[in-house]
């Protein structure tokens, strides 16, 4: 597979994604960069995609734990929730769960599909360990890692527990000690976006299709589309408010959408297409 899945896209998690549960080796679209993208820089990371509805991938998961922390270290585990992380499915091309995937140095190095024998898991591991014994960080010439920055560490901890004024607090202290850090104001955009989204209820959608000319109850509707992973119909419902008005009113649907543009790499191609349409409407 190496080569063969562009995984670039997963390197930025998408607005409204959450953690997940689950256990130590749990990982979503949040952490996915970090836990395996980053980790497989050091020794290889074997993606585990499984279905709570399906026994035999719940059950390959337990071997792949157990077998993990019999490894020494030699190699890491992520196991993902492949309904709840689409996103992650679909970047590995994932036709069937159970699916797993060995990835290495960032890219996808070997996979095999359905639940198997301990034997031949263990097996398909070891050849996974072979293949890059000597070439990645984690062999032994890596430099040390620098520690995780305390103010990012106390932001993190303020939302784990569910204070998100105090995170907000926090991330808006280092961008006033270092004004051009981004990874802060790309926390804080996530952030407020969280805050804001997550106190409209779902039915704004409803409310904004029933009162096209209600302004703030499109602005609701399109928070709810993005925070349900549907930047798409977000842009474009901004967008079409953006047509439809003059003044105040789209000065604010404008604002909003260059807001939600923010959350997303500029780079992405849904966030491209939504900025010709958006110039279309403006000239």
């Amino acid at each position: 597979m190496s080569g063969a899945v562009d995984l670039s896209s997963l390197k930025q998690p998408p607005a409204g994604a959450s953690g997940g549960g689950g256990g130590d080796y749990a990982v979503s679209e949040v952490d996915f960069e970090t836990k395996v993208l980053r980790r497989s820089m050091q020794v290889p990371v074997v993606v585990a995609l499984y279905s709570q509805r399906s026994p035999g991938s719940v059950e390959l998961v337990r071997t792949l734990e157990r077998l993990v922390a019999e490894g020494g270290g030699t190699w890491d585990l992520a196991t993902v929730e492949a309904e709840s992380n689409m996103r992650i499915a679909q970047a590995f091309g994932v036709q069937g769960i159970p699916t797993v995937i060995a990835v290495a140095g960032g890219q996808p190095l070997a996979d095999f599909q359905g639940a198997q024998p301990e034997p031949q898991v263990k097996q398909w591991l070891s050849a996974v360990i072979d293949a890059v014994a000597g070439k990645l960080e984690g062999d032994g010439a890596a430099e040390p890692q620098p520690a995780d920055d305390p103010r990012f560490v106390a932001a993190e901890a303020a939302l784990e527990r569910g204070d998100m004024a105090g995170a907000e607090a926090a991330y808006e202290a280092i961008i006033a000690a270092e004004p051009g850090n981004e990874e802060a104001k790309n926390a804080l955009r996530q952030l407020r976006f969280l805050s804001r989204a997550q106190a409209i209820p779902d039915s704004a959608i409803a409310t904004a299709n029933a009162d096209p000319a209600d302004i703030d109850a499109a602005l609701d509707a399109a928070d709810v589309e993005m925070l349900h992973q549907r930047p798409d119909a977000s842009f474009d419902r901004l967008i079409t408010v953006i047509k439809k008005t003059a003044g105040d009113d789209r000065t604010k649907a404008r604002t909003r959408l260059l807001e939600l543009f923010e959350l997303f790499d500029p780079a992405e191609p849904f966030v491209v297409a939504a900025r010709r349409k958006l110039a279309a409407a403006l000239y």
